[in-house]
């Protein structure tokens, strides 16, 4: 038993110094920033908030946040949502986006469109990811628009 007892002491001290260097490197913001990504509904963005507070009491740098999934219907000639269903659907998110920019203002928020069709493949990667870095303006575009050369 006590060979035992010195075999897991032994594994506990050779492990200590590697999670030491991880958290100095996970607390070391310019090493570690963690991006955290959620979709603008209720129990997204209350898990969201849960995980940037227990990061920041961590004191992991956390500073960025991208939205998923955000509603740009098609409208009609009225300037209204085209579909019934995407007006419903948009008219709920604004109310998580306008909390989220509340929440996050000192945050660099990155909101991304709900794709009319999946993101998989290279080149649609690639496109999602440009997208990433230079969200395109979904005033003046259809979500068609943004991917109609795929």
């Amino acid at each position: 038993s006590s060979g035992i007892n010195a075999e897991y002491g032994d594994y506990i001290d050779d492990l200590l110094p590697l999670v030491e260097r991880l958290d100095r490197e996970l607390k070391n913001p310019d090493l570690t920033t963690f991006v955290c990504v959620c979709i603008p509904e209720f129990l997204s963005l209350y898990e969201t908030e849960r995980l940037i507070q227990k990061l920041t009491a961590l004191d992991i740098d956390t500073h960025n946040v991208v939205v998923n999934q955000v509603m740009y219907p098609d409208r009609g000639p009225d300037g209204c949502a085209a579909c019934g269903l995407c007006g419903s659907r948009t008219k709920m998110q604004k109310k998580y986006l306008d909390q989220i920019a509340d929440l996050y203002e000192d945050f660099h928020v990155v909101k991304m469109p709900l794709m009319p069709v999946e993101v998989k493949g290279v080149p649609m990667l690639q496109r999602f990811g440009k997208f990433l870095q230079a969200p395109p303006d979904m005033s003046s575009l259809s979500i068609h628009d943004l991917v109609k050369d795929l």
